[in-house]
């Protein structure tokens, strides 16, 4: 099994993160606090996002929203408790006759394998392989410099 670099997994990440905004002007993106909606808006994603925190039941939750919307993008947290949200939700949504899209969540749970295991992480984690790039990139261009031959 071959590991991608830190550059090629931000890339994949900040394409997730730029779908995610595209796609939540007429989808809704459904995540498990308030403190999700915020990490989502610091990654510029400013559509449609709904949390599971409003006192319904996840059933009368999908309910609701289907009546507005078609489709769901499902972002609960990659750990435990959040794949058990996620199969709530994905069972609700179908019984309501509406279709969701949670290959985003485990895309963004692969990349970020052990170090992320919820979305309020994201931001933070983005901004520190933004920071390891750079740094890569930097000593690259030092070690070029070094080696010329004059």
């Amino acid at each position: 099994m071959t590991s991608i670099t830190d550059a090629d997994r931000l890339d994949r990440l900040e394409k997730i993160i730029d779908e995610l905004a595209e796609r939540s002007r007429v989808e809704v993106i459904v995540v498990e606090g308030m403190r999700d909606i915020e990490a989502l808006r610091k990654l510029a994603v400013f559509g449609n996002i709904r949390s599971l925190q409003v006192g319904n039941s996840v059933m009368n939750f999908c309910e609701h929203l289907s009546k507005e919307y078609e489709r769901f993008i499902i972002m609960t947290d990659w750990d435990r408790k959040g794949g058990q949200f996620a199969h709530l939700l994905r069972k609700a949504i179908e019984s309501c006759g509406a279709r969701y899209d949670d290959s985003l969540r485990a895309n963004i749970a692969r990349l970020t394998k052990k170090s992320v295991k919820d979305v309020q992480g994201l931001p933070g984690f983005i901004e520190s392989l933004q920071k390891a790039v750079e740094r890569n990139a930097f000593a690259k261009r030092s070690l070029r410099r070094t080696n010329r031959k004059y």
